[in-house]
């Protein structure tokens, strides 16, 4: 978590609503406060009520000190990271990779592209 100094813009936060079926409501979320959500049988209401939420705990994490989350939007990333797997997994990759003609770097970065 890349926490900040000053108090965030919320509406910069990545949130998410879509339909429960379990709630037989729409359940708004945001990745930044994975603990967070909000229902609501309207879906403009649903984020509105999270938008709120996350204002509040944010004005609380200000207010007591603590850090408060930076919006995946305003984070730096690097473009890398560390991928832990089975040996049979990288063989598999590897081998499947040099059968295309590309890098193992390349070859995997294709298939989360096509998530």
């Amino acid at each position: 978590m890349n926490p900040v100094l000053s108090t965030p813009d919320v509406r910069h936060y990545s949130y998410a609503v879509a339909w429960s079926a379990d709630d037989q409501e729409y359940a708004a979320t945001v990745a930044e406060f994975p603990s967070l959500s909000w229902l609501d049988a309207d879906q403009d209401a649903a984020l509105a009520g999270l938008r709120a939420l996350v204002g509040d705990v944010v004005d609380d994490l200000v207010a007591s000190g603590e850090p408060v989350p930076a919006s995946f939007g305003e984070r730096r990333f690097s473009g890398e990271f560390r991928l832990r797997t089975t040996p049979d997994m990288h063989r598999w990759l590897s081998i499947a990779a040099a059968r295309q003609g590309v890098s193992l770097n390349r070859y995997v970065n294709s298939l989360l592209s096509r998530g």
